[in-house]
């Protein structure tokens, strides 16, 4: 199982939220280069790159320090924050990002996900964002009533070949990940399944693992490699 480090980026800077909250914003860097120089120099085989200002605000705002990252670092990149349409898409694929992460669009307009399928393939991932099992959007601020499980099976029909599956009321707490809930993504769909969210010991990266055998290709870890509850080094060791 993959260990996969987020770098969250806010006006520059790398931060994390508590909840997806952005009145409850901890920045941990402005120096977003040097972070993720760190985590490749400590064996990240993926980085995890959100753009928090695009999420929310619907168009890319980070794009500056996303280029950066790029060329500091030959890590191959996962990024996903304001790529609404086929047209952001190939921007940033364009400037070497490995994977999009198409999230608020999977939901809203289905028409740019089916294009960018069209046009780039298994380089789409759809970020699934739950919040007491129905999906979120726009950054989280705004809910659905849409079952996201059976929205995950959607994708999966539609072509998508990977899921980043985020738990809204652990991320950023240190809490420990929302075992059922992953469970539940991962039982719901034959492709691979990315969680996301509340990841804090190497005992939760332990628990993720046993999910492994149901289609579960990694973790993200975010807060706990900041405040140092988790060791990057530790944490791949115990998800192989």
């Amino acid at each position: 199982m993959l260990v996969i480090p987020a770098i969250d980026l806010s006006e520059g800077q790398v931060v994390r939220l508590a909840r997806g909250d952005m009145n409850e914003k901890t920045v941990y860097s402005d120096d977003p280069v040097a972070i993720a120089r760190r985590w490749a120099d400590e064996g990240a085989q993926i980085l995890h790159v959100v753009d928090l200002d695009g999420a929310i605000g619907g168009q890319l705002a980070n794009l500056d320090a996303v280029a950066d990252i790029l060329a500091a670092v030959s890590v191959p990149v996962e990024l996903g924050g304001g790529l609404r349409t086929v047209k952001d898409v190939r921007r940033v694929l364009g400037i070497g990002v490995q994977w999009a992460i198409m999230g608020t669009a999977a939901l809203r307009d289905l028409r740019e996900l089916e294009g960018a399928l069209a046009e780039f393939g298994d380089r789409i991932i759809v970020g699934i964002d739950a919040r007491d099992g129905k999906v979120a959007v726009e950054g989280w601020t705004e809910g659905s009533e849409v079952e996201a499980a059976g929205f995950a099976r959607e994708m999966e029909r539609l072509g998508v070949a990977r899921l980043i599956c985020t738990d809204i009321a652990t991320d950023g707490m240190l809490t420990g990940p929302n075992l059922a809930a992953m469970q539940e993504f991962c039982e719901a769909v034959e492709i691979p399944v990315i969680a996301s969210g509340g990841v804090s010991s190497v005992e939760d990266v332990r628990a993720l693992r046993e999910l492994e055998p149901l289609g579960l290709l990694g973790c993200i870890v975010g807060r706990a490699l900041y405040t140092g509850d988790l060791s990057l080094p530790e944490a791949i060791a115990a998800a192989e």
